[in-house]
């Protein structure tokens, strides 16, 4: 959406003009749907998270979400995010709730509120404020009334912030859904007898508060009257709400599945992500939402884990830089099309199913003169050829065919006809103003941040204290410090006595100093966080200081009792390894500090008059931050910073910060070139990148830069050379489409009229910006070609006029179509069934 465009939105919302909304008036449910004024329907819906994205991209995201075919926005409430500390709210900037609603409704779609106020999503904490481990006599998550007080508190102020605007659907806003609780069955038994309690005391108290529209619990078996229980996973064809008189509704469709630091990226094929909605649908589903729609970046502090890695991305249909992602947004557009095609025969009648065979499925919703079928072969291997009402089909392995006269398919799952893009990141040198006052020719200054103790409001205490406790997640680093007096006759200074220093930790990650220098580093990982040390040191005569800088790399956000899970050193021992001797001092007098010095300066900001500027940049040194002052790259891609070859810490642009970043984390992973979406999908199943850091690139959104003047700064934990980070732009290399014979023709060409059918199968090209045109065909193929976007090879059957076919119809034009058949390209292999492969670029 162009900046005009957004800003007319927001003058509109500022008048009040977008108040007026009013899709909905009376939300109900049955056992078939939701009914909204009085007309079941069948809804299609997708998450998008509004803080982990700008308000500048809020109204680009929604309208492709409408163009993508969903009729509902759904997104959590994010309790810490808005009360930061008890009683101080914070609805500002990518904050702004109320904003994000309207601008939903605005779009003319609704909206699904998620309270919770648990969210998990991998969000720092689950998403309640740490303030909230402090209250006294708590329990989370429980039969508890100090933390029944608290939630119900932050439940009804978000309902009344809602209220205020008029935005329930019963005010005739775009609000039709709220939740409460979120996959609370997934832990319930661990809570015993309470568990119960709790359930039936939030359904009340939830119901209280008078919105005037459903609530549901996702993963909640028991889920009490009124309150509808909902599916959450990758297929939900199967599930079965608790009372015949409520409708069956999939809260999470994962897209994909979330990166952590030390993972390989998980992605999920298209054409079964198709097959699990197509199948929800057949079975009876009438409300499904994909989780994530967009999944966005995880900024500042926010990622909870540990080690949920900065991006969010979730490889879902619209990617973390708000680009659509090809061929996922586009063949699940047609998906819906072809279910909304389906929508009053769906809603009107109870199912009749059959058998076609082994593996083989027919479902046939018929009300009057409406009459649509699914059939599905839901076989891991085998195609195979059915024959329903008079007529043959052929289904391939774990695939949907639609037909929305229970004649004609206008769209099978595992074939796609949405055009394909092959994204690329082309670099740019950071351009660092080196003609400021305090940079010399790197362009860089810099401030050293101390090991150990440097700030005035440190404390000393026996033992070693648990790390959140002491911190409160206030910053990520909690510093143990210990000086020990060594005397001459001690075997740890012993001629040829190697001392070993033991330290354990409940995670997340360690460095050590000995007498202010680095002596070893450790970290946990996604399995467990809890970190080992045995490091070899060499201390003196003396005075020795063992300093531990101790942190945390997002809070535990799932499982029951997650609050209870701790951070922080744990153990600390020396052993003489000359003489077996060792003494443990954990119990000794330690110095704590909680944060960095830089963060109680403000570094982060980039104004503190302490940098420092000499030709000499230090680089590769542990514990450094580093400030430059650059000019935004020309043009209006999507733009990230290069982190290539960099250890771990965190960056701010103008004082925002980008989130945490971890090249030096190499993920590990069983990685296969090729995923087949056929059978079930599990997180683990499709993975690319194994050997690879997680994560080299982070979102800098656009709206944070200026053209020139921009403040970057960096704190490095490890050691890296600032000058190395570049920028890299997001960019389509090629569209690419790939369409068979077999292929239904595109749906909007769909009619049950039989000469529009036999039109046959169409590819199409579309370049993605609008001020783009097809420049030049870099492959095309009539026949049997092999490989992929940008892979494309061709196979031993061609048409020798494939190419100039196809760039006589394509090229000098934004968007194309080609029939795929024997008459445009003639018949190069008879007998055969042939597609047309094409890659194209667009400038």
């Amino acid at each position: 959406m162009t900046g005009v465009r957004y800003a007319l939105v927001v003058v509109l919302l500022v008048l009040g003009v977008l108040d007026s909304f009013s899709l909905a008036a009376n939300v109900t449910y049955d056992h078939r749907a939701l009914v909204i004024d009085g007309k079941r329907r069948v809804l299609v819906s997708g998450s998008i998270h509004y803080p982990r994205s700008t308000p500048e991209m809020w109204p680009d995201l929604i309208q492709k979400s409408k163009d993508g075919g969903l009729d509902v926005i759904e997104t959590y409430v994010f309790w810490n995010l808005h009360e930061p500390v008890r009683n101080q709210y914070d609805f500002e900037g990518r904050k702004d709730l109320v904003k994000f609603v309207k601008l939903v409704g605005a779009a003319g779609l609704y909206v699904h509120i998620r309270i919770g106020p648990y969210v998990c999503a991998e969000w720092n904490y689950g998403g309640f404020p740490v303030w909230l481990h402090f209250v006294s006599g708590i329990k989370f998550r429980t039969d508890n009334e100090p933390f029944k007080a608290e939630m119900k508190r932050f439940t009804a102020k978000i309902v009344d912030v809602l209220k205020q605007e008029k935005l329930y659907a019963s005010q005739g806003g775009p609000v039709i859904l709220s939740q409460i609780e979120n996959e609370y069955g997934n832990v319930q038994s661990s809570y015993g007898s309470a568990a119960k309690s709790y359930i039936q005391w939030a359904a009340t108290m939830a119901t209280s508060l008078n919105t005037g529209v459903p609530w549901v619990m996702c993963n909640q078996p028991d889920a009490p009257d009124p309150i509808i229980n909902t599916c959450n996973g990758f297929y939900c064809d199967q599930f079965t709400p608790n009372s015949k008189n409520k409708p069956k509704i999939w809260t999470e469709n994962w897209a994909g599945w979330f990166l952590s630091f030390g993972g390989a990226s998980p992605y999920r094929p298209v054409e079964d992500l198709a097959y699990a909605v197509a199948r929800f649908y057949q079975n009876g589903g009438t409300l499904q939402n994909y989780y994530m729609y967009h999944g966005g970046t995880n900024f500042g502090r926010t990622t909870g884990g540990p080690f949920i890695s900065t991006s969010y991305d979730y490889d879902a249909p619209i990617d973390e830089y708000g680009l659509v992602r090809q061929p996922n947004w586009g063949h699940l557009r047609e998906v819906h099309k072809a279910i909304k095609m389906c929508e009053e025969a769906l809603v009107s009648t109870e199912p009749a199913v059959s058998s076609l065979g082994r593996n083989l499925e027919a479902t046939v919703y018929k009300s009057g003169s409406q009459c649509c079928a699914f059939l599905a072969n839901v076989d891991t291997q085998s195609d195979a050829t059915v024959t329903f009402n008079g007529n043959t089909y052929h289904l391939p392995a774990w695939s949907v065919s639609i037909l929305p006269d229970c004649k004609n398919v206008v769209l099978n799952t595992a074939k796609i006809n949405s055009v394909t893009t092959r994204p690329s990141f082309s670099n740019q040198p950071l351009k660092v103003d080196a003609s400021a006052s305090e940079a010399f020719d790197s362009g860089w200054s810099w401030i050293d941040e101390p090991v150990g103790i440097s700030k005035d409001n440190s404390f000393a205490k026996l033992g070693l204290s648990e790390q959140i406790n002491t911190t409160a997640d206030q910053s990520d680093y909690l510093w143990y410090s210990l000086s020990t007096d060594i005397k001459g006759d001690e075997p740890f200074l012993e001629n040829g006595s190697e001392t070993v220093l033991h330290v354990e930790s409940l995670g997340h990650a360690l460095h050590v100093f000995i007498n202010k220098k680095l002596a070893g580093s450790g970290r946990g990982g996604k399995g467990n966080s809890k970190v080992s040390l045995e490091i070899p040191i060499t201390l003196v005569p003396g005075k020795n200081t063992i300093d531990l800088l101790s942190l945390t790399v997002g809070l535990q956000h799932y499982g029951a009792f997650f609050e209870t899970k701790g951070a922080g050193v744990t153990g600390v021992k020396l052993e003489s390894q000359k003489n077996g001797i060792t003494v443990d001092i954990s119990s000794g007098q330690w110095t704590y500090q909680i944060g960095l010095k830089g963060e109680d300066l403000g570094l982060s900001s980039g104004s503190s008059s302490q940098w420092l500027s000499q030709p000499s940049l230090p680089k590769n040194k542990p514990l450094t931050w580093y400030k430059t002052t650059f000019d935004a790259p020309d043009g209006s891609d999507p733009v990230a910073l290069d982190f290539t070859g960099f250890g771990k810490g965190e960056a701010w642009i103008n004082g925002q910060s980008i989130g945490r970043y971890w090249p030096s984390y190499i993920a590990s992973g069983h990685c296969t070139a090729y995923c087949n979406y056929r059978g079930a999908y599990r997180s683990s199943k499709c993975l690319k990148n194994c050997g690879k850091p997680s994560q080299t690139l982070y979102h800098v959104p656009q709206s944070w830069l200026k053209p020139t003047g921009n403040t970057l700064v960096l704190f490095e934990e490890i050691g890296s050379d600032p000058t190395r980070l570049s920028f890299a732009l997001k960019q389509i290399e090629s569209v690419c489409a790939h369409v068979s014979e077999s292929h239904p023709p595109p749906v909007d060409m769909w009619s049950s009229d039989t000469k529009l059918q036999k039109s046959g199968p169409v590819l199409s090209l579309e370049c993605p910006s609008p001020n783009q045109i097809i420049s030049s065909i870099k492959f095309a193929s009539f026949g049997t070609p092999l490989g992929t976007c940008g892979s494309f090879s061709q196979g031993q059957c061609r048409s020798q006029n494939a190419l100039s076919t196809v760039q006589k119809a394509c090229i000098g034009s934004k968007s194309c179509s080609v029939q795929v058949s024997i008459k445009a390209f003639g018949d190069p292999c008879r007998g055969k069934t042939k597609s047309l492969a094409v890659e194209a670029s667009c400038e």
